[in-house]
């Protein structure tokens, strides 16, 4: 909107894709919902009885700016033991959602026409972000045919001396993709050529299906230039709680505290002792949560190799399912529109993440296995995809 009264740099951000999709979905009351990725599973009953019982002992104040050092100890540990890679308290900065970290990095390391690479199809507030540090978005496109493999020689050709940061999402919202070692061994390489940051968004380290995950911070020579993004909302379904952090260089840390003591100080107390009871359950919650999330995501995946005109990769991560649907020729908007009216399913069209989304859409798995059967169900009578 143009208002006198509105910063000019807002003049033309307007609701994304992904924002109305989800907004449009409530127009119908038997609609499923597979435009959120959040999952439908309460946050395990130890982890809110033990914030509960926080705030009853008087954990409702502000904690120290960069997160209560209990919980930042239970990362470090968290990192020591999962990935054999070690941090400092000072390197570790808890955060109200990893979206607040992000945009605590951008704030904190963009000047003014500062290039930022993305690979595409993205995760739709990588660009908004950049932009709104006043920062210039790069983008890197992936491909279908290519196993979504980030190409280096198209990687090094978007480098110019402009060019301040590299985002590396593995696994990949929306893609549902997992970049492999070669991949992350050659980004690595690159962003130490060119002196560039990684700025790793690392939230969905557990659903990672065929390979262990690897932090790139963990390779070697890459924990000085790589900021790690990092949360509890899809690895422990604690969405609503808002809770993330930043891992980065001690110097970085100090910058992102000084920009946040003047947005919300320190983030929720009664969410980071929440934080320190899922780190200390983790191995039994991971576990739980890959197997619900991995049958679903698999169902999906046969679901939609039935469909006529669709195609789709074999799932790698994540509880998300990008499929083509070039073969019905319609576009992704046609399609989601189509969808939504004709069977009350409600799903993102692939250009809500970027040109390189157009004959795709976004599927999220993140209701029961008998939602979803009765989604597809819907699907399959639709006479586009018989």
């Amino acid at each position: 909107m143009k208002s006198p009264y509105i910063s000019k740099k807002y003049w033309n951000f307007s609701k994304g894709q992904l924002a109305e999709s989800a907004d449009s979905a409530y127009q119908y009351d038997d609609l499923i919902n597979l435009t959120l990725g959040d999952p439908d599973i309460t946050t395990d009953e130890r982890i809110i009885k033990g914030a509960f019982e926080g705030a009853l002992n008087g954990h409702t104040h502000y904690t120290e700016s960069v997160g209560m050092r209990e919980l930042r100890q239970k990362i470090m540990e968290l990192y020591l033991e999962d990935y054999s890679y070690s941090l400092r308290l000072e390197e570790i900065m808890v955060t109200t959602s990893a979206c607040h970290g992000m945009w605590l990095v951008m704030q904190g390391i963009l000047d003014p026409g500062d290039e930022v690479i993305i690979p595409s199809p993205y995760f739709s507030p990588y660009k908004d972000q950049v932009e709104m540090a006043e920062g210039v978005p790069v983008f890197v496109p992936m491909y279908e045919e290519e196993g979504y493999q980030l190409s280096m020689e198209r990687l090094e050709s978007k480098i110019s001396t402009k060019t301040k940061a590299i985002i590396v999402n593995t696994p990949n919202n929306p893609i549902g993709s997992c970049l492999n070692r070669e991949s992350l061994e050659n980004i690595a390489r690159i962003a130490k050529k060119h002196d560039l940051l990684i700025i790793a968004d690392d939230i969905y380290t557990i659903y990672s299906f065929q390979e262990p995950f690897i932090p790139i911070t963990s390779l070697e020579g890459m924990k000085e230039r790589t900021i790690t993004l990092g949360s509890f909302s899809k690895n422990f379904a604690m969405t609503g709680w808002r809770l993330g952090y930043v891992l980065a260089p001690d110097y970085i840390i100090e910058v992102l505290k000084s920009i946040n003591e003047n947005n919300v100080y320190s983030p929720p107390s009664i969410s980071q002792i929440a934080g320190i009871y899922a780190i200390d359950l983790r191995k039994e919650i991971y576990d739980d949560l890959l197997d619900l999330f991995k049958e679903r995501v698999y169902y999906a995946y046969n679901r939609l190799k039935l469909l006529k005109g669709v195609e789709i990769l074999e799932p790698m991560g994540t509880f998300y399912l990008f499929p083509s649907i070039k073969g019905t020729g319609l576009s992704s908007k046609e399609i989601t529109k189509l969808i939504l009216n004709k069977a009350h399913v409600a799903v993102v069209p692939g250009t809500a993440f970027g040109d390189e989304g157009e004959g795709y859409i976004r599927i999220a798995a993140t209701l029961s296995l008998e939602d979803l059967k009765v989604a597809f169900d819907r699907l399959e009578k639709l006479d586009i995809f018989k």
